[in-house]
C-alpha cells in the first residue's frame, strides 16, 4: 500500500465570525452549501454523561451557512437545549442535540429544533437519544443515526428510539424508516447521498451498508470494505474515501469497487494544511463524494475528484 500526500488549502476562513465562540460541528447539506453550529460557551461534556440541558445557563448559537460566496450569519439566542448538528431543511435549519433524557411517565426531552433564518423557532419534536450523525435530504427526509448508548439506552430511555441504529424522519419528525435487517449496536459512519442512496457502516460487523430504492421499496446491500473502527467516508459511487479507523488517527484509506461487493485494498491517503503541516482537524463531514474539515478557524473541503 502506497502512500499520497494531499495539500490542501482554506475554502474559508471564519475568524471573523468566532470571538467569543467556538465550533460545535461543520456539516455539508444536501444544497451543496457548508453550515457551520457556533456556541458562545462550550458547556464541559463526556460522551455517555453529559447533560442535555443546563436550566441555569442559557447559550447563543450561530449558524454560518455558504458556498462560495459571502458567509451568512443566523444567531438563536437564548437557548437551555445543547444542539451538535445543524442541516438546512426546506426553507429553515434543523438544529440536532445528541443528548435528550426520557422521565418517565410520556415525558421527555424534544431534541430537535427547526428554526427560521432569523432565528425563530418554527417546531420541535423527538429524534431520540444518543445520535451519532444526521443528515437531510433535498426532499427533506432527515436521517438519523445512533452510537450505543442510544442503540441500547441511557438518560431513561428503557425503550430507546435509537435502537435500529438507523432511522429516517419526515420533517415534522414522523418515523418514515427503520433498519430491520443490520445488527447495529454502533452506527460509527453516515454519507446520504441521495433520497434513493444512503449509506452507513457499523459494528459489530464493520460491515458497509446501502439503502436503495426510496423509502417506500428500500432494498439494503452490503459490502466488507476490511477497514475496523472507520469514523466517516465518502463516495462517488466507484470510489471511497474512508478515514483510516482505530489507531489511525490522520489516515485516509481510498478505495475502489472494483468488483461487485468488494472494494480494492487501496492506498493511504495524508492530508496536509497549507502551512505544510499535517491536518489535525477539530471535525470532519462526509457528505456524497466530499469531506468537510474545520482546524482553527479554517474550513477545508477535498471531494474524491481532486484525489484522483
Amino acid at each position: 500500500m502506497f502512500n499520497q500526500t494531499v495539500t490542501l488549502q482554506p475554502l474559508a476562513d471564519i475568524s471573523a465570525y468566532t470571538e467569543g465562540f467556538e465550533i460545535v460541528s461543520a456539516q455539508i447539506g444536501s444544497d451543496g452549501c457548508m453550515y457551520v453550529l457556533l456556541i458562545n460557551q462550550i458547556p464541559v461534556q463526556k460522551r455517555g454523561r453529559s447533560e442535555s440541558k443546563d436550566l441555569k445557563k442559557t447559550f447563543t448559537y450561530k449558524v454560518l451557512y455558504f458556498d462560495d460566496q459571502d458567509i451568512e450569519e443566523v444567531v438563536i439566542a437564548d437557548q437551555h437545549f445543547k444542539y451538535h448538528y445543524v442541516q438546512p431543511l426546506h426553507r429553515h435549519l434543523l438544529l440536532v442535540g445528541a443528548r435528550c433524557s426520557y422521565y418517565g411517565d410520556g415525558e421527555y426531552e424534544l431534541n430537535a429544533k427547526v428554526c427560521d433564518y432569523k432565528g425563530n423557532t418554527i417546531r420541535e419534536f423527538l429524534l431520540g437519544d444518543g445520535i451519532q450523525s444526521v443528515q437531510v435530504t433535498e426532499q427533506g427526509t432527515i436521517w438519523t443515526s445512533y452510537f450505543d448508548e442510544g442503540v441500547f439506552g441511557n438518560n431513561g430511555w428503557g425503550e430507546p428510539i435509537g435502537a435500529p441504529g438507523l432511522v429516517a424522519w419526515d420533517e415534522n419528525g414522523n418515523k418514515r424508516y427503520e433498519d430491520q435487517v443490520s445488527n447495529i449496536a454502533d452506527c460509527y459512519a453516515l454519507n446520504v447521498v441521495k433520497e434513493e442512496e444512503v449509506w452507513f457502516y457499523y459494528y459489530t460487523d464493520f460491515l458497509l451498508g446501502c439503502v436503495s430504492g426510496g423509502l417506500e421499496q428500500p432494498k439494503v446491500t452490503f459490502m466488507n470494505p476490511e477497514i475496523s473502527g472507520s469514523s466517516g467516508f465518502c463516495t462517488d459511487g466507484y470510489h471511497f474515501l474512508f478515514d483510516g479507523g482505530y489507531g489511525k488517527s490522520g489516515d485516509f484509506i481510498l478505495k475502489k469497487n472494483e468488483k461487485p461487493e468488494r472494494l480494492s485494498t487501496g492506498h493511504k491517503i495524508h492530508f496536509l494544511n497549507e502551512k505544510g503541516e499535517p491536518l489535525a482537524p477539530l471535525t470532519q463531514d462526509f457528505r456524497e463524494n466530499r469531506v468537510l474539515f474545520s482546524e482553527g478557524h479554517c474550513l477545508y473541503l477535498v471531494a474524491i475528484e481532486d484525489l484522483l
